[in-house]
This record gives C-alpha cells, sequence and structure tokens, in this order.
C-alpha cells in the first residue's frame, strides 16, 4: 500500500500505524478517539484527493488546497456516516468532487456579479505564475513534438489552417489543393495528433499532478489544527 508524504522524521509509531493498516481500520481507531490516526488517512489519500480537486477546478490554485482542508473536515465530520459500501478511497472522492463543485458554482455566482468590462480587464491582468507558466511551454511543446510527427501533407494543412488560423480557401489556394483535399486532410491530421499526444500522455500520466512535500505537510497541518481546536466528535451534523 503507498503513501503520498511521510511526515518530517516519522519512525516506528507512525509505521507501526500506518503500513498493513486498513482504512477501515484507521477509520474505526478515529471513531474510537484516537484521532491523531486521521492523520494516516489524509496522508495515504492527499494524491488522489488533489487529483480530483483540481481536475474540478481546472487549475492549480491556493483554492485546491482550502478545497482538500474542506474535504478532509467534512469527511472527519461525517465519519460516522461512513458505511463501508464502497472504499473509503471512493467515499472521499466522492466528497471532494461535491466540495470542489461547491466551489465552482459559488466562483460562477461571483462572476455573474461582475460587469462584462470588470471581468475582461481581470482575466487580461491577471498575472501568471512560474507554475502555470511552466505548464503552458510543456504543452505547447508537446504540440509541437506532435505536430512534428504528422506526414508532410497533413501537417502542412495543420499549420496554415489551425497555428496560421487560414481559411480553408485560403489553405486551398496556397498549397493547390481543392478545398475538400484540406478539410479531408485536415481531419486526418487532428485524428493523427489525437493519437500522438494519447500515446505520449499515457507514458507520463502517471507522474502528473503530484502532491508531495511541503504542500502535503501544509494540509495534514491545517486539518490537524482544526481538529484540536476543538474537534467536532465523529458523526456529528455537516
Amino acid at each position: 500500500m503507498g503513501y503520498d508524504c511521510i511526515p518530517p522524521g516519522a519512525g516506528s509509531p507512525w509505521t507501526f500505524r500506518a503500513s498493513g493498516t486498513s482504512d477501515e481500520d484507521v477509520v474505526r481507531r478515529v471513531l474510537a478517539g484516537d484521532v491523531s490516526s486521521f492523520e494516516v488517512l489524509m496522508r495515504r489519500h492527499n494524491q488522489r484527493v488533489y487529483r480530483t480537486i483540481r481536475a474540478v477546478l481546472h487549475r492549480d490554485s491556493p483554492d485546491v488546497e482550502d478545497a482538500m482542508q474542506q474535504t478532509y473536515l467534512h469527511a472527519y465530520r461525517a465519519l460516522a456516516a461512513f458505511a463501508g459500501a464502497s472504499s473509503f478511497a471512493t467515499w472521499l472522492t466522492r466528497i471532494a468532487v461535491n466540495v470542489a463543485l461547491g466551489l465552482v458554482r459559488h466562483a460562477r455566482i461571483a462572476a455573474v456579479e461582475l460587469s462584462p468590462e470588470v471581468d475582461a480587464m481581470t482575466r487580461g491582468s491577471q498575472d501568471r505564475g512560474p507554475e502555470e507558466a511552466a505548464s503552458r511551454r510543456e504543452t505547447v511543446d508537446l504540440l509541437e513534438r506532435a505536430v512534428s510527427a504528422l506526414p508532410d501533407g497533413q501537417r502542412v494543412v495543420f499549420m496554415l489552417r489551425e497555428v496560421e488560423q487560414l481559411s480553408t480557401a485560403e489553405t486551398a489556394e496556397a498549397l493547390d489543393l481543392t478545398e475538400e483535399n484540406v478539410k479531408v486532410r485536415l481531419h486526418r491530421a487532428r485524428l493523427a495528433l489525437r493519437e500522438i499526444v494519447a500515446e505520449e500522455m499515457g507514458q507520463s500520466a502517471p507522474k502528473a499532478f503530484t502532491f508531495l512535500g511541503p504542500r502535503c505537510d501544509r494540509v495534514v497541518a491545517a486539518v490537524l489544527s482544526a481538529l484540536a481546536a476543538p474537534p467536532d466528535p465523529p458523526g456529528a451534523t455537516l
């Protein structure tokens, strides 16, 4: 059984509690009053919770960690309601999805309140952080590699139509093709690109969206702090 982030300086007590212990056993320990064991569940499932919430929110931001904390607090307070009909991981993932969707709905409501002018200025003036800039560069690099792998005829059509944004008629004229031929080649290029990108992404997907180290520790510490001041009894009404 894998763990996403082991606490700094973890020794034999952590190893004893974490290794070979099922989620259900840990849940029973927490319900019996061992609140500190909830840390095992958080560290065990931080990666999945992070990836789930990030997928719903479509970006990485402080909102992701806030949503993770909310997810764990909701899970702790409803722990007595976990019936074991599905795995704990599945149960926790559903909570994460609901929390993230709630943030999305709240963001949409807030966006409606902005005037079109303010909204446009906000979108245009936001500074992209280094993580987003790196992600965009990686996306561009992937696209460039995929386009380079296309057959000559398809690659040129794709470059003119999608990259240079020429119309079908302009592309046909530039390449001395019929417009129907341009459409066919573009369609085939798009299909080929999907296969190329899917293959490359499939090889690297398991390494994507990692949630390790300080970020993992930060979420765990924040949740444990909230539970200690003072913790609601497991199973309390949300």
